[in-house]
């Protein structure tokens, strides 16, 4: 059975889904309002097109069979995609793996090569654990887990990149790729998420095991490496709310290559 993956349904008003999870600090007789519905939307300059990116090249290596979430399905298929390995000069690698309803290696290619270069720019450690990223046509939301990002290009176009902020949605993805299984239930997260006695938005408040890292983390990334392309106002207002949180963050040593 393929484990669980983590989907983002990164809209403003996800706070009226079904399924909620409850959890109210100890520490805190109330929590506070979060700023925001959901951090991807808090600056579309965080990461550009014009940063650098550690792509460096993707071959086609052929078609082969491979199981992929089609969330047009909503549910596991087993396609034979166009396969396209791509090298970042980190030494990573990921297999990138388009649906062949694109109907041809050229075709494929273009949007392999496309989001290969857009997910190089998130950092060695957002990037360390995605083997693999699974690229349909469709209007669904982008997913992050079970090392792997998932992309729709419609939605892609229609919503993430019309605002520009695909690169700030993928690092939210990502995180969920990458952090999740190592910091979302640690202890010292969830003291620091207990102190701080708020979320910085409703998705991470709603959700707070399995959002919290992902909605806090490119805030973070925002105010101790892109400073200078946000607000004072967006930096005072993170720092406000999850001060513990980013002290967390400060403690791991990520790898922040090419950011940093």
């Amino acid at each position: 059975m393929k484990s669980i993956f983590l989907f983002s349904f990164l809209i403003l008003f996800i706070s009226t889904c079904n399924s909620i999870e409850k959890n109210i600090p100890e520490e805190c007789t109330t929590l506070g309002t979060p700023p925001f519905g959901g951090t991807i939307f808090i600056d579309p300059d965080i990461i550009t097109p014009e940063d650098q990116t550690t792509f460096v090249s993707l071959i086609y290596n052929g078609q082969g069979s491979r199981t992929m979430f089609d969330r047009r399905v909503d549910d596991w298929v087993t396609l034979n995609p166009y396969l396209f390995p791509a090298q970042y000069d980190d030494g990573l690698n990921i297999e990138i793996q388009v649906n062949p309803e694109f109907g041809s290696p050229e075709v494929a290619e273009v949007q392999a090569l496309k989001f290969a270069e857009v997910i190089g720019r998130l950092t060695t450690q957002l990037r360390k654990d995605v083997e693999t990223v699974w690229i349909h046509r469709g209007n669904e939301p982008f997913g992050g887990g079970n090392n792997n990002l998932l992309i729709h290009t419609d939605w892609s176009e229609e919503n993430y990149e019309s605002q520009g902020i695909l690169e700030e949605t993928l690092v939210h993805e990502a995180s969920h790729t990458s952090l999740d299984s190592y910091h979302a239930e640690a202890e010292d997260w969830l003291n620091a998420q207990s102190i701080d006695c708020n979320f910085i938005s409703d998705y991470a408040r709603d959700n707070p095991i399995r959002e919290d890292i992902s909605e806090s983390y490119l805030p973070y990334l925002a105010i101790r490496y892109r400073a200078d392309r946000i607000s004072p106002s967006l930096k005072q207002t993170i720092e406000n709310t999850m001060p513990n949180r980013i002290n967390y963050f400060d403690n791991q040593n990520f790898n922040m290559y090419p950011i940093e």
